[in-house]
């Protein structure tokens, strides 16, 4: 046997042969060529059959002519009792149609016994295609159960991240009813609709922990910050023959939704754009522009273009499909997954696609509202007293509702959905009085931001909006409110560190 390849190991090897001392002489064949194998002999139908009933072989040794037996039968009892159980014919002749017709009927190989030389070759090879094809049909099954389990638990996010976004409201707005009203029927109401969202937000959470929090709820993003942030995770995947040309959009070009997902979603297509031009080479462009579409409505299109192989029309309409794939290692779920992230947000994918000519696909996003929020003019303060507050909370509804909360207790409040936008709102409005940081911001940290607000001159109280059971990173804060937020609570850390540092 060929001592190159992928080792057996201990094999098991069933001989249909009635002749014993052809059966010795094809053992020490194989053996002398180091094959470590057991050998089992029979020599009729009945007897081959109890053997394959036991201890499982790797592979089946049979001759053509047996007396009341052929070869040809002992072919269809191995195909009927495991058909991909490997079978090589060692016979004493065998004409060239008898040989076609047991390649077509299943065999693995035909040897012939005169000439016993290429018996260890074409052992061993059968053996080893056998094995390979079983190790890829387990591996694609893996794969299979993998791509359901990732479907689930995009499931179990999109699920929990709804649910979260349901159930704020019952977390913070019946804090605020006690600051409207002290009849006890309504605060008991609002105890109950608080409880409530207790118990919703820890199932939502043991939803979430299921995928260890691979979806987090919706914010305003700037497109230009999300091309910056997509321009500098794919250094690493350009190849020299591929450059990547990102168009940077006017400031202010704002869509909403989760800003992790958008990253994944064009880093997605950048990816398939990069592959796409492996061979050939070219531009990947990365762009956005405003646009209106056909019922009025304000859009932000952002288009990823490349230069590459382009796609027929067969391809194009099966993109979407799940576990659809043209790559050798792809999951066939990368455009599903984007396809969901642009539909989340209602918008929509367009794809242009031409063999030879590239592809480019344009994600139609509803376009956001601007960021900025003032109190109204003549408006009347309660106990804020117009004081302004920097809050920067990555959860766009916890967001809106604390700083309307803010805003009705007389605060005026400077909102943002990360650190960097924050950081534009300081520069052009300028230093609040206190700032309320979320921990989980993203593009700057909490403390990085805290840092570049105490180089500008801030010296104002600062409360952290934290995870029960975070750590802290050394930054000294007036208070840590834990969420899910209780106002009330957040109001009077407001309070007290106002108080102290006036």
């Amino acid at each position: 046997m060929p001592r190159t390849g992928t080792p057996l190991g201990r094999v098991r090897i069933l001989l249909v042969e009635d002749s014993e001392l052809d059966a010795e002489l094809l053992v020490e064949q194989l053996q002398e060529s180091g094959l470590d194998a057991e050998f089992v002999r029979v020599d009729d139908a009945p007897s081959m059959a109890a053997a394959l009933a036991g201890e499982p072989f790797d592979l089946v040794v049979s001759d053509m002519e047996l007396p009341g037996f052929s070869g040809y039968q002992a072919l269809e009892i191995v195909r009927s009792h495991d058909g991909r159980l490997p079978f090589v014919f060692f016979s004493g002749t065998i004409g060239e149609e008898a040989a076609v017709k047991a390649l077509q009927e299943g065999a693995s190989d035909y040897v012939l016994k005169h000439s016993p030389v290429r018996l260890p070759s074409a052992v061993a090879r059968a053996i080893r295609e056998t094995r390979l094809e079983r190790e890829r049909e387990y591996a694609e099954r893996e794969l299979m159960r993998s791509q359901r389990l990732d479907c689930l638990a995009m499931l179990a996010a999109g699920l929990s991240h709804d649910l979260r976004n349901i159930l704020q409201p019952l977390l913070i707005v019946p804090d605020l009813l006690s600051t409207y009203s002290n009849d006890p029927k309504i605060l008991r109401l609002g105890a109950v609709i608080s409880e409530s969202g207790k118990r919703g937000h820890e199932m939502a959470d043991s939803m979430l922990s299921f995928v260890r929090g691979s979806r987090k709820a919706s914010e305003r993003i700037e497109v230009a910050a999300l091309f910056q942030a997509v321009q500098l995770l794919m250094q690493g995947s350009l190849s020299k023959r591929v450059r990547l040309e990102i168009e940077m959009p006017e400031d202010g070009l704002l869509i909403e939704g989760n800003y992790t997902e958008f990253q994944q979603c064009l880093i997605n297509l950048c990816l398939n754009g990069i592959q796409a031009m492996a061979e050939q080479g070219g531009a990947l462009t990365l762009s956005a522009r405003r646009a209106t579409d056909a019922d009025g409505r304000d859009h932000v299109v952002v288009r990823v273009a490349d230069e590459g192989s382009g796609m027929d029309e067969a391809t194009r309409n099966q993109l979407f499909t799940p576990f659809f794939t043209t790559k050798s290692s792809g999951t066939g779920l990368g455009l599903m997954s984007c396809k969901r992230i642009v539909e989340s947000v209602q918008g929509r994918i367009q794809v242009e696609s031409r063999v030879g000519h590239g592809t480019s696909f344009e994600l139609w996003l509803p376009a956001a509202a601007s960021l900025e929020w003032s109190a109204p003019e003549g408006a009347v303060f309660q106990d804020g007293e117009g004081r302004r507050i920097l809050l920067v909370d990555g959860d766009a509804t916890r967001l809106s509702l604390l700083g309307n909360a803010l805003a009705a207790q007389g605060y005026d409040p400077m909102m943002a959905p990360d650190g960097a936008i924050a950081l534009q709102q300081i520069a052009r409005i300028g230093l609040p009085a206190l700032a309320i940081l979320d921990d989980d911001i993203l593009l700057l940290s909490a403390a990085d931001v805290l840092a570049v607000l105490q180089e500008a001159g801030f010296d104002g109280p600062v409360i952290r909006l934290r995870e029960p059971g975070t750590q802290e990173d050394g930054h000294d804060c007036a208070a840590v409110v834990t969420k899910p937020v209780q106002i009330q609570s957040l109001f009077a850390s407001i309070e007290h560190a106002l108080g102290l540092h006036a």
